[in-house]
């Protein structure tokens, strides 16, 4: 019987969307979540009239961003799916304002310090970066700039990135 030897590796992925990075410097608050279509784990969030929480989309402004829909424990809705989450309307939404939190970068490449975009329409010259996600280059009139976010470093094998919360933003 001989030995199994295990190679750690040299690099960790980050995780999963929505999962905070780094402790204790976050911020978190708890809305109740709007619109008539679930929230993903990750999503770039603002309120609503009502003071809801929503995604941000479609004619989104860089001044409405509130934060990121953070990561909790729920059950799986989906066996094949463990690692994919949402928030239905009217449930809780964890409201990340301040910290470091894992999410998706949809475009670009992801570097320490580096610029955050959300991209508020679509293009259809970039099929895989939709509307409402992060990105981390610019995509004139179709992005906006997180003057109060920065990446805290590249993105590993599945696009997911630490991105770095600075200051609320509509608090």
């Amino acid at each position: 019987m001989g030995l199994n030897p295990q190679n750690i590796g040299i690099s960790m992925p980050h995780g999963y969307a929505g999962s905070y990075a780094r402790q204790p410097d976050m911020i978190v608050t708890a809305r109740p979540a709007g619109g008539q279509l679930p929230i993903a784990f990750g999503a770039a969030l603002e309120y609503d009239a009502k003071g809801n929480a929503v995604p941000m989309g479609a004619g989104s402004m860089a001044e409405k961003f509130v934060g990121v829909a953070a990561r909790e424990v729920k059950s799986a809705l989906n066996y094949l799916e463990q690692g994919v989450g949402a928030y239905a309307p009217g449930e809780a939404v964890p409201v990340f304002m301040r910290g470091a939190i894992n999410v998706k970068c949809c475009n670009g490449t992801p570097a320490l310090g580096g610029t955050v975009y959300v991209r508020v329409n679509a293009n259809a010259s970039l099929p895989a970066a939709p509307v409402g996600g992060f990105e981390a280059a610019a995509d004139p009139d179709n992005t906006v700039e997180l003057a109060n976010c920065r990446w805290a470093g590249p993105a590993d094998a599945n696009g997911i990135a630490e991105l770095r919360i600075l200051t609320m933003n509509n608090a």
